[in-house]
Protein backbone atom coordinates (compact mmCIF):
# COMPACT_ATOMS: atom_id res chain seq x y z
CA UNK A 1 0.00 0.00 0.00
CA UNK A 2 2.80 2.41 0.87
CA UNK A 3 4.87 3.60 -2.08
CA UNK A 4 8.33 2.59 -0.92
CA UNK A 5 10.03 4.85 -3.49
CA UNK A 6 8.51 7.93 -1.91
CA UNK A 7 7.84 6.80 1.61
CA UNK A 8 10.02 9.23 3.52
CA UNK A 9 9.11 12.87 3.87
CA UNK A 10 10.88 15.18 1.47
CA UNK A 11 13.33 17.73 2.76
CA UNK A 12 15.38 20.03 0.56
CA UNK A 13 18.30 22.36 1.12
CA UNK A 14 17.15 25.77 2.31
CA UNK A 15 18.25 28.93 0.51
CA UNK A 16 18.27 32.39 1.98
CA UNK A 17 14.88 34.03 2.17
CA UNK A 18 13.11 31.07 3.78
CA UNK A 19 11.51 32.00 7.05
CA UNK A 20 13.20 30.59 10.14
CA UNK A 21 13.43 31.65 13.72
CA UNK A 22 17.06 31.27 14.82
CA UNK A 23 17.32 29.81 18.29
CA UNK A 24 21.10 29.54 18.43
CA UNK A 25 24.06 29.65 16.06
CA UNK A 26 24.02 25.98 15.18
CA UNK A 27 20.36 25.05 14.94
CA UNK A 28 17.22 26.76 13.66
CA UNK A 29 13.53 26.06 13.92
CA UNK A 30 10.69 26.63 11.51
CA UNK A 31 8.01 29.13 12.40
CA UNK A 32 4.96 27.00 13.15
CA UNK A 33 1.96 27.63 10.95
CA UNK A 34 3.87 29.36 8.14
CA UNK A 35 2.42 27.86 4.98
CA UNK A 36 4.84 29.74 2.73
CA UNK A 37 7.80 28.19 4.51
CA UNK A 38 6.37 24.69 4.12
CA UNK A 39 5.73 25.21 0.42
CA UNK A 40 9.14 26.66 -0.36
CA UNK A 41 10.93 24.05 1.73
CA UNK A 42 8.86 21.32 0.03
CA UNK A 43 8.02 19.67 3.33
CA UNK A 44 5.74 16.75 2.63
CA UNK A 45 4.80 13.74 4.69
CA UNK A 46 3.55 10.34 3.55
CA UNK A 47 -0.09 11.13 4.29
CA UNK A 48 0.16 14.36 2.28
CA UNK A 49 1.96 12.90 -0.71
CA UNK A 50 -0.08 9.70 -1.01
CA UNK A 51 -3.37 10.67 0.70
CA UNK A 52 -2.70 7.54 2.73
CA UNK A 53 -4.04 6.74 6.20
CA UNK A 54 -4.32 3.80 8.57
CA UNK A 55 -7.41 2.83 10.56
CA UNK A 56 -6.82 0.76 13.67
CA UNK A 57 -9.57 -1.83 13.83
CA UNK A 58 -10.28 -4.99 15.79
CA UNK A 59 -9.61 -8.11 13.72
CA UNK A 60 -13.14 -9.46 14.18
CA UNK A 61 -14.86 -6.36 12.78
CA UNK A 62 -12.36 -5.59 10.02
CA UNK A 63 -14.74 -6.53 7.22
CA UNK A 64 -17.46 -4.34 8.73
CA UNK A 65 -15.03 -1.46 9.11
CA UNK A 66 -13.90 -1.82 5.50
CA UNK A 67 -17.54 -1.53 4.40
CA UNK A 68 -18.00 1.54 6.58
CA UNK A 69 -14.85 3.19 5.20
CA UNK A 70 -16.09 2.59 1.66
CA UNK A 71 -19.44 4.18 2.54
CA UNK A 72 -17.49 7.19 3.85
CA UNK A 73 -15.71 7.49 0.46
CA UNK A 74 -12.37 5.91 1.34
CA UNK A 75 -10.54 4.34 -1.60
CA UNK A 76 -7.85 1.70 -2.15
CA UNK A 77 -8.99 -0.06 1.00
CA UNK A 78 -6.48 -2.72 2.07
CA UNK A 79 -7.11 -4.71 5.26
CA UNK A 80 -3.94 -5.84 7.03
CA UNK A 81 -3.12 -7.13 10.50
CA UNK A 82 -4.72 -4.95 13.17
CA UNK A 83 -6.12 -2.41 10.77
CA UNK A 84 -6.86 -1.07 7.31
CA UNK A 85 -4.80 1.08 4.95
CA UNK A 86 -6.91 3.43 2.87
CA UNK A 87 -6.65 6.53 0.73
CA UNK A 88 -8.85 9.58 1.15
CA UNK A 89 -8.92 13.25 0.31
CA UNK A 90 -8.48 15.71 3.15
CA UNK A 91 -12.22 16.38 3.14
CA UNK A 92 -13.06 12.69 3.32
CA UNK A 93 -10.54 11.79 6.03
CA UNK A 94 -11.94 14.63 8.14
CA UNK A 95 -15.40 13.15 7.66
CA UNK A 96 -14.20 9.60 8.37
CA UNK A 97 -12.59 10.69 11.63
CA UNK A 98 -15.78 12.49 12.68
CA UNK A 99 -18.21 9.75 11.64
CA UNK A 100 -16.62 6.29 11.95
CA UNK A 101 -18.31 4.05 14.50
CA UNK A 102 -16.07 0.99 14.14
CA UNK A 103 -12.50 2.29 13.82
CA UNK A 104 -10.52 2.75 17.02
CA UNK A 105 -8.10 5.36 15.67
CA UNK A 106 -7.17 7.05 12.40
CA UNK A 107 -3.42 7.47 11.90
CA UNK A 108 -1.69 9.86 9.48
CA UNK A 109 1.71 8.36 8.54
CA UNK A 110 4.61 10.79 8.52
CA UNK A 111 7.44 8.49 7.50
CA UNK A 112 8.08 4.89 6.55
CA UNK A 113 11.70 3.72 6.65
CA UNK A 114 14.03 0.76 7.08
CA UNK A 115 14.77 0.35 10.78
CA UNK A 116 17.40 -2.35 11.43
CA UNK A 117 18.51 -0.97 14.81
CA UNK A 118 17.95 1.60 17.55
CA UNK A 119 20.45 4.09 16.17
CA UNK A 120 18.75 4.30 12.75
CA UNK A 121 15.43 4.74 14.53
CA UNK A 122 16.77 7.62 16.60
CA UNK A 123 18.57 9.37 13.75
CA UNK A 124 15.65 9.07 11.36
CA UNK A 125 13.11 10.26 13.92
CA UNK A 126 15.31 13.25 14.69
CA UNK A 127 15.17 14.37 11.04
CA UNK A 128 11.47 15.18 11.27
CA UNK A 129 10.55 18.83 11.76
CA UNK A 130 8.77 18.25 15.06
CA UNK A 131 7.94 21.93 15.50
CA UNK A 132 5.27 21.39 12.85
CA UNK A 133 3.34 19.40 15.45
CA UNK A 134 4.14 20.87 18.87
CA UNK A 135 6.26 23.36 20.78
CA UNK A 136 8.44 22.83 23.86
CA UNK A 137 5.58 24.05 26.04
CA UNK A 138 3.23 21.30 24.77
CA UNK A 139 3.05 17.64 25.77
CA UNK A 140 3.18 14.46 23.71
CA UNK A 141 2.97 10.71 24.05
CA UNK A 142 4.35 7.77 22.08
CA UNK A 143 2.42 4.56 21.46
CA UNK A 144 4.73 1.89 20.07
CA UNK A 145 4.36 -1.65 18.80
CA UNK A 146 7.23 -3.84 17.61
CA UNK A 147 7.12 -7.36 16.19
CA UNK A 148 9.38 -9.70 14.22
CA UNK A 149 12.24 -7.15 14.15
CA UNK A 150 15.78 -6.65 15.41
CA UNK A 151 14.40 -4.21 17.96
CA UNK A 152 12.43 -6.50 20.23
CA UNK A 153 10.88 -4.26 22.91
CA UNK A 154 8.04 -1.88 22.07
CA UNK A 155 8.66 0.36 25.08
CA UNK A 156 12.34 0.71 24.24
CA UNK A 157 11.52 1.70 20.65
CA UNK A 158 9.09 4.30 21.94
CA UNK A 159 11.75 5.69 24.26
CA UNK A 160 14.17 6.14 21.35
CA UNK A 161 11.59 8.24 19.48
CA UNK A 162 10.84 10.18 22.66
CA UNK A 163 14.56 10.92 23.03
CA UNK A 164 14.78 12.02 19.39
CA UNK A 165 11.91 14.50 19.86
CA UNK A 166 13.29 15.80 23.15
CA UNK A 167 16.82 16.19 21.76
CA UNK A 168 15.51 17.87 18.61
CA UNK A 169 13.96 20.66 20.65
CA UNK A 170 16.78 20.81 23.21
CA UNK A 171 19.32 21.37 20.44
CA UNK A 172 17.32 24.31 19.12
CA UNK A 173 15.67 25.88 22.14
CA UNK A 174 17.43 24.49 25.23
CA UNK A 175 13.94 23.33 26.19
CA UNK A 176 12.01 20.14 25.58
CA UNK A 177 8.35 19.13 25.59
CA UNK A 178 7.18 16.84 28.37
CA UNK A 179 5.60 13.43 27.99
CA UNK A 180 1.99 13.08 29.12
CA UNK A 181 0.48 9.62 28.69
CA UNK A 182 -2.94 10.65 30.02
CA UNK A 183 -3.92 13.80 28.14
CA UNK A 184 -1.20 14.75 25.64
CA UNK A 185 -1.40 17.64 23.22
CA UNK A 186 -0.43 15.24 20.41
CA UNK A 187 0.13 11.48 20.20
CA UNK A 188 2.59 9.78 17.87
CA UNK A 189 2.42 6.11 16.91
CA UNK A 190 5.42 3.95 16.06
CA UNK A 191 4.94 0.58 14.40
CA UNK A 192 7.90 -1.62 13.48
CA UNK A 193 7.33 -4.88 11.64
CA UNK A 194 10.08 -6.91 10.01
CA UNK A 195 12.49 -3.98 10.46
CA UNK A 196 10.23 -1.55 8.62
CA UNK A 197 9.10 1.40 10.73
CA UNK A 198 6.04 3.60 10.31
CA UNK A 199 5.85 6.77 12.35
CA UNK A 200 2.41 8.41 12.44
CA UNK A 201 0.32 11.11 14.09
CA UNK A 202 -2.87 10.00 15.83
CA UNK A 203 -5.34 12.05 13.75
CA UNK A 204 -8.22 11.04 16.01
CA UNK A 205 -6.63 12.40 19.18
CA UNK A 206 -7.39 9.38 21.34
CA UNK A 207 -9.46 6.24 21.03
CA UNK A 208 -12.63 6.84 19.02
CA UNK A 209 -14.65 4.45 21.17
CA UNK A 210 -14.91 7.28 23.71
CA UNK A 211 -18.05 8.90 22.33
CA UNK A 212 -18.63 11.26 25.23
CA UNK A 213 -22.30 10.51 25.90
CA UNK A 214 -21.69 8.18 28.86
CA UNK A 215 -22.34 10.37 31.89
CA UNK A 216 -23.56 7.49 34.05
CA UNK A 217 -22.46 3.88 34.01
CA UNK A 218 -22.98 0.44 35.52
CA UNK A 219 -20.37 -2.19 36.31
CA UNK A 220 -18.60 -3.63 33.26
CA UNK A 221 -20.34 -1.46 30.61
CA UNK A 222 -20.13 -2.48 26.97
CA UNK A 223 -17.58 -0.57 24.91
CA UNK A 224 -19.17 1.71 22.34
CA UNK A 225 -17.44 0.17 19.32
CA UNK A 226 -18.70 -3.27 20.37
CA UNK A 227 -22.25 -1.93 20.53
CA UNK A 228 -21.86 -0.24 17.16
CA UNK A 229 -20.62 -3.50 15.64
CA UNK A 230 -23.63 -5.36 17.05
CA UNK A 231 -26.06 -2.80 15.61
CA UNK A 232 -24.37 -3.09 12.22
CA UNK A 233 -24.28 -6.90 12.29
CA UNK A 234 -27.99 -6.95 13.12
CA UNK A 235 -28.75 -5.19 9.85
CA UNK A 236 -31.31 -3.02 11.63
CA UNK A 237 -32.38 -0.21 9.32
CA UNK A 238 -34.70 1.78 11.57
CA UNK A 239 -37.89 0.60 9.85
CA UNK A 240 -38.91 -1.83 12.60
CA UNK A 241 -38.77 -1.48 16.40
CA UNK A 242 -35.56 -2.22 18.29
CA UNK A 243 -35.58 -3.34 21.91
CA UNK A 244 -32.99 -4.14 24.58
CA UNK A 245 -34.53 -6.05 27.52
CA UNK A 246 -31.36 -5.77 29.66
CA UNK A 247 -30.18 -2.33 28.66
CA UNK A 248 -27.81 -1.55 31.53
CA UNK A 249 -26.53 2.01 31.05
CA UNK A 250 -27.96 2.05 27.51
CA UNK A 251 -24.88 1.71 25.31
CA UNK A 252 -26.63 -0.44 22.69
CA UNK A 253 -29.60 1.93 22.67
CA UNK A 254 -27.34 4.98 22.33
CA UNK A 255 -25.49 3.43 19.40
CA UNK A 256 -28.79 2.40 17.78
CA UNK A 257 -30.07 5.96 18.17
CA UNK A 258 -26.88 7.46 16.69
CA UNK A 259 -27.05 5.00 13.80
CA UNK A 260 -30.72 5.65 13.04
CA UNK A 261 -30.55 9.44 13.45
CA UNK A 262 -27.20 9.72 11.66
CA UNK A 263 -25.59 11.39 14.67
CA UNK A 264 -21.80 11.67 14.16
CA UNK A 265 -19.96 9.32 16.48
CA UNK A 266 -17.57 12.08 17.60
CA UNK A 267 -20.14 14.83 18.06
CA UNK A 268 -18.98 15.44 21.65
CA UNK A 269 -15.21 15.29 21.05
CA UNK A 270 -13.67 18.74 21.38
CA UNK A 271 -10.06 18.05 20.36
CA UNK A 272 -8.84 15.95 17.43
CA UNK A 273 -5.32 14.96 16.52
CA UNK A 274 -5.86 16.08 12.94
CA UNK A 275 -5.85 19.63 14.30
CA UNK A 276 -2.13 19.11 15.05
CA UNK A 277 -1.25 18.31 11.44
CA UNK A 278 0.72 21.08 9.68
CA UNK A 279 -1.73 21.21 6.76
CA UNK A 280 -4.85 21.37 8.97
CA UNK A 281 -7.64 23.34 7.29
CA UNK A 282 -9.84 24.85 10.01
CA UNK A 283 -12.42 26.20 7.54
CA UNK A 284 -12.83 22.81 5.84
CA UNK A 285 -13.04 21.06 9.20
CA UNK A 286 -15.80 23.39 10.33
CA UNK A 287 -17.69 22.82 7.09
CA UNK A 288 -17.45 19.03 7.43
CA UNK A 289 -18.86 19.13 10.96
CA UNK A 290 -21.66 21.53 10.00
CA UNK A 291 -22.71 19.31 7.10
CA UNK A 292 -22.75 16.25 9.36
CA UNK A 293 -24.91 17.99 11.95
CA UNK A 294 -27.39 19.05 9.27
CA UNK A 295 -27.94 15.38 8.36
CA UNK A 296 -29.23 14.42 11.80
CA UNK A 297 -32.84 13.24 11.56
CA UNK A 298 -35.38 12.37 14.30
CA UNK A 299 -37.03 9.01 14.95
CA UNK A 300 -40.58 8.21 15.94
CA UNK A 301 -41.17 7.84 19.67
CA UNK A 302 -40.81 4.26 20.85
CA UNK A 303 -39.01 3.02 17.74
CA UNK A 304 -36.06 2.36 20.05
CA UNK A 305 -36.81 1.18 23.57
CA UNK A 306 -35.36 -0.82 26.41
CA UNK A 307 -35.71 -1.92 29.98
CA UNK A 308 -33.75 -3.24 32.93
CA UNK A 309 -34.68 -4.63 36.31
CA UNK A 310 -32.19 -2.38 38.11
CA UNK A 311 -33.37 1.12 39.01
CA UNK A 312 -29.88 2.62 38.83
CA UNK A 313 -29.33 1.14 35.36
CA UNK A 314 -32.61 2.63 34.13
CA UNK A 315 -31.61 6.05 35.47
CA UNK A 316 -28.16 5.76 33.89
CA UNK A 317 -29.62 4.79 30.51
CA UNK A 318 -32.06 7.71 30.55
CA UNK A 319 -29.31 10.13 31.54
CA UNK A 320 -26.98 8.97 28.77
CA UNK A 321 -29.68 9.06 26.13
CA UNK A 322 -30.87 12.53 27.12
CA UNK A 323 -27.48 13.93 26.16
CA UNK A 324 -27.96 12.81 22.55
CA UNK A 325 -30.08 14.38 19.83
CA UNK A 326 -33.61 12.91 20.04
CA UNK A 327 -32.67 10.78 23.05
CA UNK A 328 -35.95 11.83 24.66
CA UNK A 329 -37.74 9.72 22.02
CA UNK A 330 -36.20 6.49 23.35
CA UNK A 331 -38.45 4.84 25.94
CA UNK A 332 -36.86 3.21 28.99
CA UNK A 333 -38.77 1.30 31.68
CA UNK A 334 -37.94 -0.71 34.78
CA UNK A 335 -38.90 -4.38 34.36
CA UNK A 336 -37.17 -7.74 34.58
CA UNK A 337 -37.22 -9.28 31.10
CA UNK A 338 -39.26 -12.19 32.48
CA UNK A 339 -42.19 -9.78 33.07
CA UNK A 340 -42.22 -7.97 29.73
CA UNK A 341 -45.31 -8.01 27.52
CA UNK A 342 -45.11 -9.98 24.25
CA UNK A 343 -43.54 -8.21 21.27
CA UNK A 344 -43.60 -8.99 17.58
CA UNK A 345 -41.56 -8.10 14.49
CA UNK A 346 -38.91 -6.45 16.63
CA UNK A 347 -35.13 -6.52 16.47
CA UNK A 348 -33.85 -7.47 19.91
CA UNK A 349 -30.27 -6.62 20.85
CA UNK A 350 -28.91 -7.28 24.29
CA UNK A 351 -25.82 -7.84 26.38
CA UNK A 352 -26.94 -10.06 29.28
CA UNK A 353 -25.12 -9.43 32.56
CA UNK A 354 -22.33 -11.88 33.31
CA UNK A 355 -19.45 -12.31 35.71
CA UNK A 356 -19.09 -9.23 37.89
CA UNK A 357 -22.32 -7.71 36.55
CA UNK A 358 -24.26 -10.81 37.54
CA UNK A 359 -22.80 -11.55 40.96
CA UNK A 360 -21.14 -14.77 41.95
CA UNK A 361 -24.18 -16.05 43.81
CA UNK A 362 -26.42 -16.12 40.77
CA UNK A 363 -27.50 -19.34 39.10
CA UNK A 364 -26.24 -18.60 35.59
CA UNK A 365 -27.69 -21.77 34.08
CA UNK A 366 -31.20 -20.86 35.25
CA UNK A 367 -30.76 -17.28 34.06
CA UNK A 368 -29.96 -18.30 30.49
CA UNK A 369 -32.73 -20.89 30.45
CA UNK A 370 -35.18 -18.14 31.38
CA UNK A 371 -33.72 -15.88 28.69
CA UNK A 372 -34.31 -18.57 26.06
CA UNK A 373 -37.87 -19.12 27.29
CA UNK A 374 -38.54 -15.37 27.14
CA UNK A 375 -37.34 -15.17 23.54
CA UNK A 376 -39.27 -18.24 22.45
CA UNK A 377 -42.55 -17.41 24.20
CA UNK A 378 -42.68 -13.60 24.29
CA UNK A 379 -40.84 -12.62 21.10
CA UNK A 380 -42.52 -14.53 18.30
CA UNK A 381 -41.66 -13.25 14.85
CA UNK A 382 -38.64 -11.37 16.22
CA UNK A 383 -34.93 -11.64 15.57
CA UNK A 384 -32.61 -11.50 18.56
CA UNK A 385 -28.89 -10.67 18.69
CA UNK A 386 -27.44 -11.67 22.03
CA UNK A 387 -23.87 -10.86 23.00
CA UNK A 388 -22.24 -13.44 25.26
CA UNK A 389 -19.26 -12.09 27.17
CA UNK A 390 -18.80 -15.64 28.40
CA UNK A 391 -19.49 -17.86 25.37
CA UNK A 392 -19.68 -21.01 27.49
CA UNK A 393 -23.25 -20.04 28.36
CA UNK A 394 -24.50 -20.11 24.77
CA UNK A 395 -25.33 -23.79 25.12
CA UNK A 396 -27.48 -23.02 28.17
CA UNK A 397 -29.99 -21.08 26.06
CA UNK A 398 -32.69 -23.54 24.88
CA UNK A 399 -32.78 -22.14 21.34
CA UNK A 400 -30.95 -23.07 18.16
CA UNK A 401 -28.70 -20.20 16.95
CA UNK A 402 -28.95 -19.06 13.33
CA UNK A 403 -25.28 -18.05 13.49
CA UNK A 404 -22.50 -17.21 15.91
CA UNK A 405 -19.79 -14.61 15.32
CA UNK A 406 -16.68 -13.88 17.34
CA UNK A 407 -16.42 -10.32 18.66
CA UNK A 408 -12.99 -9.92 20.19
CA UNK A 409 -12.96 -6.20 20.78
CA UNK A 410 -12.76 -3.76 23.64
CA UNK A 411 -10.86 -6.21 25.83
CA UNK A 412 -13.63 -8.81 25.56
CA UNK A 413 -13.47 -12.23 23.92
CA UNK A 414 -17.16 -12.77 23.30
CA UNK A 415 -19.59 -14.03 20.70
CA UNK A 416 -22.64 -12.47 19.10
CA UNK A 417 -25.41 -15.02 18.54
CA UNK A 418 -28.40 -14.57 16.25
CA UNK A 419 -31.71 -16.24 17.05
CA UNK A 420 -34.60 -16.28 14.56
CA UNK A 421 -37.77 -16.74 16.60
CA UNK A 422 -40.57 -17.94 14.37
CA UNK A 423 -44.24 -17.23 14.99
Amino acid sequence: MVDQDSCFLLYTTYDKGYEFHAMNKKKSILQKGCARTRKLAKLEYVYEKQSLYFAQVSETVKDLAAEELKELKAENIEPVFRGIWFCASKKDVYNITYQTRLCSRILAPLAVFDCPDKDILYKTAKKIYWEEFLTPSKTFSIISNVSDSNITHSNFAGLRVKDAIADYFRDRTNKRPNVDSVSPYVTFHLHIYQNKATLSVDASGGSLHKRGYREESVSAPMQETVAAAIIRLSGWNGRTPLYDPMCGSGTLLCEALMHSCRIPSQIFREEFGLQRLPDFDAALWGKIKDQALQQITPISRGLIAGSDKDEYAVTAARTNLMGLHHGNLVEISRHPFQELDPMEHTTIVTNPPYGIRMGNDQDMNLFYQELGQFLRNQCKGCTAYVYFGEPKFIKKVPLAPSWKKNLVIGGLDGKLVKYDIFS
